[in-house]
């Protein structure tokens, strides 16, 4: 992976690197801990995973790193950095959205403009951030649409929102993403919208996509099987903080009763389990001791 000032960084364990990262909210009785205090690191192409129940913080903390929390939360960080730049500056922040960082979300119906073309909507994003317009724009984002996959990419170019499927819609938020050439994708569970039928196709492709760039992929999701088909590492969250960390092909070796529990709440096909185990949370995890930001790092 070639930085920005074209310096070979790949295997550098800070190339995202998040210490003591905590973000708060304004509640009735004060502020309210959604991430608290924790640490994480990753090289660059490294395919991380963060999982967990949801309101464990997941997608907080990537918004938090993304800078697209609303103007209320609070946010605090030791280190917060992206190939050394500082991004609790607002001014770096705006220089790598979009162009060096980019995230898909969860909702692609709820999240594309309603009144813009998914044609408009990629040219946009080519247009701020590779100055392209005009016929150099649309061929572009032709370009991109046929990359994620999509069936006749001029007919789609031209459809507005409501006229997509959810398959679709996501397939073009991903398109608008790339758009930048971003060199770290954040994926916040970009199959939770979508029927069963098209999730293996839209992961399949983002693995594609993420193998074929080069880039360093952050994949928020609820689904233990699936992180370990499409990610290197898993950080595994609760209560806004991290419980554990270990290679995704190693999770049948977890460690903490946390991520043991999730395990073994999974429905089976190939055993009859009666009654399915229910995960019994114990307090003390809320005010344990957190993962450090490289336990159980790959080679």
């Amino acid at each position: 992976m070639i930085g920005g000032d074209g310096v070979d960084r790949a295997g550098r364990p800070d190339w995202l690197d998040i210490q003591d990262l905590s973000v708060a909210f304004p509640g009735p009785d004060g502020m309210v801990e959604a991430v608290r205090g924790i640490s994480l690191s990753m090289a660059a192409g490294e395919r991380l995973a963060i999982v967990g129940e949801s309101g464990s913080g997941k997608s907080i903390s990537m918004r938090a790193v993304m800078g697209l929390l609303p103007h209320q939360a609070r946010v605090r960080a030791t280190r917060l950095a992206f190939d050394g730049i500082d991004l609790l500056a607002g001014h770096a922040m705006r220089r790598l959205r979009g162009r060096r960082i980019a995230m898909v979300l969860q909702d692609p119906k709820a999240a594309l403009d309603p009144v813009m073309t998914a044609g408009a909507q990629i040219a946009e994003g080519l247009r701020l951030h590779r100055g392209l317009r005009g016929r150099a724009a649309r061929a572009a984002a032709l370009d991109l649409l046929d990359r994620v996959r999509i069936d006749g990419p001029a007919r789609v170019h031209d459809l507005y929102p409501h006229q997509m499927s959810g398959g679709m819609a996501q397939r073009v938020m991903i398109a608008m993403m790339l758009a930048g050439e971003p060199e770290l994708l954040i994926a916040d569970e970009p199959t939770s919208a979508l029927d069963v039928s098209v999730r293996g196709e839209i992961l399949a492709l983002i693995d594609g996509l993420v193998r074929d760039r080069a880039m360093g992929l952050v994949l928020i999701s609820h689904d233990l099987d699936l992180v370990a088909a499409f990610t290197d590492r898993v950080a595994v969250m609760y209560g806004g903080r991290i419980m554990e960390t270990l290679p995704a092909d190693g999770l049948g070796h977890a460690r903490h009763p946390y991520t043991r529990g999730l395990i073994g709440c999974r429905p089976r096909l190939d055993a009859r389990v009666a009654p399915l185990p229910v995960l019994v949370r114990d307090p003390r995890w809320r005010d344990g001791p957190q993962a450090t930001s490289s336990e159980g790092r790959g080679s």
